[in-house]
């Protein structure tokens, strides 16, 4: 008995750490900011690990000290948890596994069209109500600016590999319109207006810039998808961990059963 004790309590042990990289990953999404700015994903993820530990320290608690109903408790909330867990990975896994970019000629950076993406994930930035929100989040971060910091000749901005989809689709004119540039955030004399309307959304004012553009849209889409990916895999992990965990928890769980049940069977025989 004290054997299965403490392997319920150990593995319940490690289910609580397994919580921790969930949480973690949900922090870390808040903490950028083209999601804390769209706000979808990170306290889902946040309250799913939450949720994980919780339930987790009651298995540890009812394991350790052998309370049946605790441990019973935690078996079916943990298969719930771990079913949700899943459904969450293939959900993020079937929304990111569009979108990708396409490199401008002559240019080294990417740019971004809505259309690739899939669609719940154009629903979340087409309406104006929706945009006008992320856009004024947005615009109030520091990542256009950082761009006219680091560049200040045009074929060194041409050259740049490490622009982000947001910088390239938010702070600048789309390539094909053919504005001359001035700094990273200001361009003149557009050869073509109607190569695609965002050249007619593209705006001088630091406060503007291509914020109304679809590129916008697309390049917060792009970063999405990069992060939410990561997310992801350290979804993944940990969704095959706890599984491995919950399979090792309802084996010690029966065993001990087992054991009760012939304990007092042998008691039963022979008093």
């Amino acid at each position: 008995m004290a054997l299965s004790s403490n392997v319920m309590g150990a593995i319940n042990f490690v289910a609580i750490l397994l919580s921790i990289p969930v949480i973690g990953a949900g922090v870390w999404l808040a903490t950028e900011p083209d999601n804390s700015c769209v706000k979808l994903l990170q306290w889902p993820v946040i309250v799913l690990g939450v949720l994980i530990l919780v339930i987790s320290l009651a298995g540890f608690i009812g394991g350790f000290w052998r309370i049946p109903w605790l441990l019973i408790l935690y078996l079916v909330a943990m298969l719930i948890l771990i079913i949700l867990l899943a459904c969450l990975v293939v959900f993020i896994y079937m929304v990111t596994s569009k979108g990708s970019g396409h490199l401008p000629p002559s240019r080294a950076y990417f740019e971004y069209r809505l259309d690739d993406y899939s669609g719940w994930l154009r629903r979340r930035v087409r309406s104006s109500y929706k945009w006008d929100r992320i856009k004024s989040c947005l615009s109030s971060t520091q990542m256009c600016a950082e761009l006219n910091q680091s560049y200040t000749m045009a074929q060194d901005f041409f050259n740049a590999h490490d622009i982000t989809p947001l910088q390239s689709g938010c702070c600048k004119p789309p390539t094909e319109c053919g504005y001359t540039f001035v700094n990273p955030t200001y361009w003149i004399s557009p050869i073509n207006n109607a190569a695609d309307m965002d050249c007619l959304q593209w705006s001088n004012d630091q406060m503007q810039l291509c914020y109304n553009c679809n590129s916008c849209k697309a390049g917060l889409l792009a970063n999405l998808k990069k992060e939410w990916r990561r997310v992801d895999i350290i979804l993944i992990v940990t969704l095959v961990a706890l599984i491995l965990v919950y399979l090792i928890g309802c084996c010690a769980f029966r065993n001990d059963k087992t054991e009760d049940l012939f304990r007092k069977y042998k008691q039963g025989t022979y008093t």
